[in-house]
């Protein structure tokens, strides 16, 4: 059973993480299975000394999509431990990130969460390991 009734009742929620508000992160696709995330990438914004796109913006999409997605599923989850593994530069201008569920303990929870930009190519690979308070 989900915690949040609908789409719009998850977007109130988390309304109050500032820094992925702040960042541009959506919340546009949550039900019991998958929740997707995304950021329209800014130069102003999101790119780093060389141009590229900052580690950081493509880690606080991931870990958004993996708190919505743990919390939809049992409210409070906190994260445990996460990883990161940054596979290619971004072609495009959008950021897209895929949560699933891949373990559903009795007091944690993993996460897989698929980072791509509009284009299909493959940015990162987060996985996440949430604690139920």
């Amino acid at each position: 059973m989900s915690t949040f009734s609908s789409v719009e009742e998850a977007r109130e929620y988390f309304v109050g993480d500032r820094f992925a508000a702040e960042n541009g992160v959506t919340l546009d696709a949550l039900d019991d299975d998958v929740c997707e995330c995304s950021v329209t990438l800014r130069n102003d914004l999101h790119c780093n000394a060389a141009g590229g796109v900052m580690g950081g913006v493509i880690f606080t999409l991931a870990d958004f999509a993996f708190a919505v997605a743990s919390n939809n599923r049992h409210n409070v989850t906190v994260a445990l431990q996460v990883s990161v593994n940054f596979m290619s530069a971004t072609k495009g201008k959008r950021l897209i990130a895929r949560s699933k569920c891949v373990k559903d303990g009795r007091t944690t929870c993993v996460y897989n969460v698929d980072v791509t930009d509009e284009l299909g190519t493959p940015v990162a690979q987060f996985v996440g390991t949430g604690y139920k308070l």
